[in-house]
């Protein structure tokens, strides 16, 4: 049964590309406002996870255990203002979800109808309470079309890699800056080109490119408009 959302939601639905900092922004956007704050990338990395561990590697495509892991997964969050809580079939896996290799997977599986349909209504469910701050690259499209405010981020894919290498770095994790860049564009080509949920931007979204924008401005930019 699909959840009944207000006409008008009190949220911020934030979208944009891989590396463009939605996650950091909605975070603090929702810290500033006092609301719950849903990084849905989270979810797609909880898949991914689900799969990585059933041995469907970081290729899954047509891989037939990506519906036995599908069936068996179950996935769960705890929004606050300052994080959100991700569980695996009752296990606490957040502190895992942020390895770069299922970022790719993610990448990869949220293009898969099932995944995208498996997740909607726990999507929606969020959002049906308000005052919330949810990032990913179809919320103002798809999970959230009702939120007064929606926001649609781009940023040069340079300062993206440049950024999300900054991340890997501060992880302890290595990469190169041709390499994250290569992977950003090939994210950027599958999130545009896929059939189901296209990262476009909504029809009354907000552009707002944060290449040269400290995380500051970008959230006095976002929490100027909101109120």
């Amino acid at each position: 049964m699909t959840t009944t959302v207000p006409t008008l939601v009190e949220a911020v639905a934030i979208d944009g590309p891989a590396s463009s900092g939605k996650s950091t922004l909605a975070r603090e956007v929702a810290k500033r406002l006092g609301y719950a704050f849903v990084d849905t990338g989270s979810l797609y990395r909880a898949v991914a996870l689900a799969l990585d561990r059933a041995g469907a590697g970081e290729s899954p495509e047509d891989d037939p255990r990506l519906v036995v892991a599908l069936a068996a997964c179950s996935v769960a969050l705890d929004p606050t203002p300052s994080g959100v809580r991700v569980f695996l079939s009752g296990e606490e896996v957040t502190p895992l979800l942020r390895e770069e290799r299922l970022g790719r997977i993610a990448s990869r599986v949220s293009a898969f109808p099932a995944v995208r349909q498996a997740l909607f209504g726990l999507q929606r469910s969020l959002a049906a309470a308000g005052r919330i701050v949810m990032d990913g690259r179809d919320i103002g499209t798809v999970i959230l079309p009702e939120a007064r405010l929606k926001i649609f981020l781009v940023a040069d894919p340079e300062v993206r890699a440049k950024r999300r290498l900054l991340d890997l770095e501060r992880s302890g994790q290595k990469a190169s800056l041709e390499t994250v860049l290569s992977d950003i564009l090939q994210r950027d080509e599958r999130d545009r080109s896929r059939k189901i949920a296209p990262l476009v931007p909504a029809p009354d979204a907000l552009v707002l490119d944060t290449s040269h924008m400290t995380i500051s401005e970008a959230v006095d930019w976002i929490v100027d408009r909101y109120r």
